[in-house]
């Protein structure tokens, strides 16, 4: 059986109509994925309640993945150089629909640490191989728009859980949340045999990337690049920032006096722009305007995060979650078009370098969830740890300047 990183090179008019497949069945699987990250948020009060825990507790829980995920990353980066894209990403999809079934049967805190946890074994083969997927059959301008493309997905599957658990299939479970969690281990199983259907009818890609034998050495070499340094260190803050607010936001809503079904809705409005802005945002970072739109990513969050911390509840709340939509889905795709297009990086080694920037970032994931949850239970409120998601956002703001000399020095 063929794999997608098998060299070939089928005629151009057969590549133009084949490379939307395995694009499309990326996007299922990152759908999936932005479905199972967000699918605890809606019932954070409800699995509170029935497992008898804490805000802190639950801060843990919503962060258990991105525990898993910082030492899975770069091993995952490894073996998709190793074995090509279809299979790792159907074992990926596998390992996410176990984690969404096992967290409907978990009983106890521990359970569910384990049960969410195994998400981050699933989660970095999707985030990592659909960089490495795109590069393989996306040149130019046409990888900006393919990556905006399938930046998407997550945001899609964000939406139709959050819009869809607390109005319809909590209802229609008769308020079982553990129902609705096997709802979504389903829908991504079903992800990943889609994903696997069409990457078979394409076929392989056009662009020849090998599948490479990366070892430690590799991975050693290409730590050496200011470049790639900077970038994880900015993929830290991003991600803190973002894995906080989308874990957070629902409760934060409810907390400034919306109901649960209001904070859905809500909460989906920052996802919804978030889909805009990944069609477009990556497309205008082309070399000669990237640091530029990395700059204006940063700016509009920081003062996303400013907005939430001091606006009251109702329409008071609307600029931040504007801001927030503009910037969420975007800025982990201009980091990653940026890794991957770094000189000494490129298509063959797109998938060990992106498993590096996700280790590294998968650090402020972790550290996003929990510190909103912890500084909430010390201040009985959300306020200091928006405010040190706005010092991160600065922090990136500034840190642009020195990606920018770093780049520029490498060879």
């Amino acid at each position: 059986m063929t794999d997608l990183n098998v060299p070939g090179q089928p005629a151009l008019g057969e590549l133009v109509s084949q490379r939307w497949l395995p694009l499309a069945g990326v996007w299922c699987l990152y759908a999936a994925f932005g479905l199972n990250i967000a699918s605890l948020a809606p019932l954070v009060s409800v699995i509170e309640s029935d497992l008898s825990i804490r805000h802190a507790q639950m801060g843990t829980i919503l962060g258990a993945w991105q525990l898993v995920y910082i030492g899975a990353a770069i091993p995952c980066g490894i073996l998709l150089d190793r074995i090509g894209g279809r299979s790792a990403l159907v074992l990926g999809g596998i390992l996410m629909a176990a984690s969404a079934m096992a967290r409907s049967y978990a009983d106890d805190y521990w359970e569910f640490v384990v049960a969410v946890g195994l998400f981050g074994l699933g989660g970095p083969i999707i985030s990592v191989g659909a960089p490495k997927i795109v590069s393989a059959w996306f040149r130019g301008r046409e990888r900006g728009l393919a990556m905006g493309i399938y930046i998407t997905g997550p945001g899609i599957g964000t939406i139709v859980c959050l819009t869809l658990t607390n109005a319809v299939l909590m209802p229609w479970a008769d308020q079982d949340w553990r129902l609705v969690l096997r709802v979504w281990g389903s829908i991504t199983l079903l992800a990943t045999v889609l994903w696997f259907a069409l990457s078979t009818v394409a076929g392989r890609a056009p662009v020849e990337v090998t599948k490479q034998r990366v070892r430690g050495a590799g991975v050693v070499e290409l730590l050496t690049q200011p470049g790639v340094r900077l970038l994880m260190m900015m993929g830290i803050g991003v991600l803190m920032i973002t894995h906080g607010l989308g874990n957070w936001l629902p409760e934060l809503l409810r907390a400034e006096g919306m109901t649960p079904d209001q904070a859905g809705y809500f909460a989906a409005i920052p996802v919804s722009l978030g889909i805009l802005g990944a069609l477009v945002i990556p497309r205008l970072a082309t070399p000669q305007s990237r640091y530029h739109v990395l700059r204006g990513l940063f700016l509009s969050i920081t003062v996303g995060c400013v907005c939430y911390a001091t606006v009251g509840p109702g329409i008071g709340v609307f600029p931040g979650l504007i801001l927030h939509g503009i910037a969420s889905s975007s800025m982990m795709a201009v980091l990653i078009l940026t890794m991957v297009e770094l000189p000494g990086v490129g298509e063959h080694r797109a998938g060990t370098a992106t498993g590096l920037l996700f280790s590294a970032a998968e650090i402020g994931g972790v550290a996003g969830p929990v510190v909103l949850g912890i500084l909430y239970d010390v201040t009985a409120g959300f306020g200091a740890g928006l405010g040190l998601f706005a010092g991160v956002g600065c922090a990136l703001f500034l840190s642009v300047a020195l990606l920018s000399h770093r780049v520029k020095q490498s060879p």
